[in-house]
């Protein structure tokens, strides 16, 4: 057992790190191993106290997720090196382990996650029954259809594995206090922060809570509420059974999913630990409320068998040797959980130098993995890859204690649960968080849920199947989302992007701060681009519609998943080039409603003595009028790519104004339409997305945005020096286009790409975003694959729920714009719509 130091030690530091638990002080070691001098960590009692030490400590190289599959690798791939590395023995075991299928829908499941595993390292199998039984003889194959099947996954010791991260801390140079208790934060003017102790107060450059579940302490100390909450986790211990001793080799760890548990070894005898539905779960809500008590570190809750038997007899009856074990541990343990059950990791927003690695479900995993992303993101100003989902910022003001702890019951619950496409969780909503339309919308339509926001995926029509009716292939929205597609095309269609993150931007060096934060021209006033910032090394960090309102006065609009995201990387450039500007957040103030198609002209002409003709209103331009005595600023622009603009407005407007639009509508058969409809128009005109097409794994060469970014612009924007190297080195990879050929079943990003070479067929890239063309009647898909493969004409294939189609790289666009094909027109040309 380690000796503690009570002590400082030192009055400064670069970075003090709040907790001891594995990710804090696996974070110590990769900023120490980096080279980062003045590493101090301190912890209230004792390092792995909280959730570190009573983990069941399981490894595993699956996720759903994308990048987080490389955090998760990361980790195995260090705690197999530790010991060696630190002399600290880690109780690794890594006899591999599997996801059991016992319904046709888990196999669907199954098969969709390998292809998005498919264009990854990590290895991943799907196997027969026979496989299955082979690898963990002692299971009851009734059920059994096809299990996923992970070889190196196991399970390691969490205080072994701290104690090793920690050696290694210290052999590099970082300093782990304790029993040093952090009573107070302040922030500086300078940036800086000052950590209070009761024995004295260390200066530091930057703090990061990684305080587990004292980490809602530690925000509250400087005003911020992070939303997290404990949860009650059991896991049962039994003695030896003769049949597992018996064994050769250690069992594989089995994941039930239908019987929602995990199931692995423990020395002869076996250890498993379910995942209780939302009803029966249990949630510490006092400590939100009142704070932790004072004092708890190694404790642990009051086991409660009852709340898991359906659990324990599922397992029984999934492994029978189990019948005849004796429990001899029942541990009941807090686990931190955020409402998404994700953590949340990086810089936040409105605080200056705080960072968070807090709101670890599965602390053991992501512990190696978390600590070198962070520690990279420290060292060199931007994250090593996307990992936009444990974003802390992607939570805000909307996020409740009553919605954080309705969500990480339903979070809790639904461990297991089947992870389909477009996938909608409902615990928790709506939040206060709505559009003005919400209520008028809410019965017409299926909502889906953007950043606390509710917003239309398609509408409801009499004789349509409503609802919300997941699945891995065509489901009840896909002729709806066609009708909505005919509407936008043929007539005139309104949708609801209130979500969007909307930004005012003012101050005399307001041109000069966005010239040097976009790789696009400011636009002039009356003016509107589409712009991208970049990080340092030239990845896309963002898009944004930037508009030039009035001299010096800018509107900034990205997508809602970005909205605090894209506002702290400002915030923090605005601070560090000292420039003369003000940045108002205007999201939850302002409504947006698109109006888009060949009629969209015509009906907003009636309610306005505005000249909205081509000549009068060109596309790009913004301007500010009144439509029906309503003021809006108004935007020529539409990521359907037909003839539309968008209207800001008081979100207090937001009905009088939809609903004059519909009246003045009502000739032209005016009609709503949804998210879904605009994904498929956005794809056929060649639009690149956010978050899919391009972001921070990707620069905006290979991504096609090259019409967006002026290298030859004079202001040095971030990114532009990197930028100027890739280019002069030749990219690797681009984004091309893909129709399909498939039945019942559509791309939707991240399936793998095959390429039929000449010794075998073989993963050469992915997809990035996909769905079916309405226009074309067939799936379309955008995907990155090598420079050799990426000429118009390629035949190449996507792997879809298990079955390789044929696709073929065209010419881009499918469906021309509507300013292109007016420019072609007036040339005489005839264009292809």
């Amino acid at each position: 057992k380690e000796a503690s130091s009570p002590s400082l030690g030192k009055d400064r530091a670069d970075t003090v790190i709040i907790g001891g638990g594995c990710v804090g002080v696996s974070l110590a070691y990769h900023l120490a191993k980096a080279g980062l001098k003045d590493v101090v960590l301190l912890e209230k009692s004792e390092l792995t106290a909280g959730s570190t030490w009573h983990a069941a400590g399981l490894t595993t190289y699956f996720h759903p997720g994308i990048n987080l599959k490389k955090i998760h690798a990361y980790s195995i791939k260090l705690y197999e090196k530790l010991e060696e590395e630190t002399g600290q023995p880690v109780g690794f075991h890594q006899p591999g382990s599997i996801r059991i299928a016992s319904t046709p829908t888990r196999v669907d499941e199954f098969k969709y996650q390998m292809t998005r595993a498919g264009w990854h390292p990590t290895e991943q199998y799907l196997i027969t029954p026979e496989k299955v039984q082979e690898l963990f003889p002692l299971l009851n194959m009734d059920k059994v259809l096809a299990g996923l099947y992970n070889p190196g996954d196991g399970h390691i010791d969490p205080y072994s594995l701290t104690m090793a991260l920690a050696a290694g801390a210290r052999k590099y140079g970082a300093q782990l206090n304790y029993p040093v208790q952090v009573t107070n934060l302040n922030s500086r003017s300078d940036g800086t922060w000052e950590v209070e102790t009761p024995l004295g107060i260390i200066q530091a450059k930057r703090i990061v809570n990684t305080a587990g579940f004292w980490a809602r302490d530690v925000g509250k100390m400087i005003g911020l509420q992070h939303p997290l909450i404990p949860v009650h986790h059991q896991y049962v211990v039994t003695s030896t059974i003769p049949e597992v001793k018996a064994l050769k080799t250690e069992l594989p760890v089995i994941r039930d999913l239908e019987g929602s548990y995990y199931l692995r070894q423990e020395r002869d005898g076996l250890l498993f630990g379910p995942y209780e539905s939302e009803e029966k779960m249990k949630l510490q809500e006092s400590w939100v409320t009142n704070g932790v008590p004072p004092g708890f570190g190694k404790e642990l809750f009051e086991s409660d068998l009852d709340r898991i038997m359906e659990h324990i007899e599922a397992a029984m009856e999934m492994v029978p040797v189990l019948r005849k074990a004796d429990i001899v541990n029942t541990i009941s343990g807090p686990i931190t959980y955020s409402p998404d059950i994700l953590p949340m990791v990086g810089p936040h927003q409105g605080v200056r130098n705080y960072w968070v690695a807090i709101g670890f479900g599965y602390g053991i995993i992501h512990a190696g993995g978390m600590g070198k992303y962070l520690s990279d993101w420290i060292l060199e100003g931007e994250p090593p890859f996307d990992l936009i989902e444990v974003d802390p910022n992607r939570y805000g003001k909307w996020t409740t204690t009553e919605y954080t702890a309705a969500k990480a019951r339903e979070s809790y619950g639904f461990n297991n649960i089947v992870g389909y496409p477009k996938e909608e969780r409902f615990a928790g909503r709506p939040t206060k968080r709505t559009s003005g339309l919400y209520d008028l919308l809410k019965s017409k339509c299926s909502m889906g849920f953007h950043a606390g926001w509710e917003q239309p995926h398609w509408f409801y029509k009499p004789g349509d199947e409503t609802g919300y009716k997941p699945s891995f292939r065509r489901t009840n929205w896909f002729d709806p989302v066609g009708r909505e597609y005919k509407q936008v095309m043929e007539k005139v269609g309104v949708i609801d992007l209130s979500p969007f993150g909307k930004f005012k931007v003012k101050g005399t060096d307001s041109v000069k701060l966005l010239d040097h934060l976009f790789a696009n021209v400011v636009p002039k006033v009356g003016s509107t681009n589409i712009s991208h910032m970049l990080t340092p090394r030239g990845k896309v960090y963002a898009e944004l519609t930037v508009s030039q309102l009035d001299h010096e006065e800018f509107m900034l609009v990205t997508g809602s998943g970005s909205e605090l995201h894209d506002l702290r990387w400002i915030e923090d450039k605005i601070t560090r080039g000292g420039y003369k500007v003000e940045i108002e957040n205007m999201t939850d103030e302002m409504g947006v409603l698109s109006v888009a198609g060949p009629y969209a002209r015509q009906v907003l002409q009636k309610l306005t003595n505005e000249d909205l003709s081509d000549a009068a209103f060109k596309f790009l331009q913004c301007r500010h009028l009144k439509l029906s005595n309503i003021a809006v600023t108004a935007i020529r622009i539409s990521y359907t790519g037909e003839l539309g603009w968008e209207l800001y407005h008081r979100k207090e407007d937001s009905v009088r104004l939809y609903s004059a639009i519909m009246e003045a509508g009502q000739k032209e058969g005016i009609d709503d339409f949804g998210t879904y409809a605009l994904n498929a128009l956005r794809l056929e005109k060649g639009f690149r997305a956010w978050g899919a097409e391009m972001n921070c794994d990707t620069n905006p060469l290979e991504a096609g945005l090259e019409y967006f970014v002026k290298l030859n612009k004079a202001a040095d924007f971030t990114g532009k020096q990197a930028l100027k190297q890739i280019k002069e080195k030749g990219l690797k990879r681009r984004l091309v286009y893909l129709t399909l050929e498939t039945d019942n079943v559509d791309p939707e990003g991240n399936e793998s790409v095959w390429h039929n070479g000449k010794a075998r067929t073989i993963v050469i890239g992915n997809t990035t975003s996909g769905c079916f063309s309405y226009g074309a009647q067939q799936s379309l898909a955008f995907a990155y694959v090598p420079m050799e493969l990426s000429k118009v004409g390629q035949r190449l294939e996507v792997e879809l729920l298990g079955k390789n189609y044929p696709a073929t790289i065209i010419q881009e666009p499918l469906v021309l714009t509507e300013p292109t094909r007016m420019r072609l027109q007036k040339k005489g040309e005839s264009p292809k719509i």
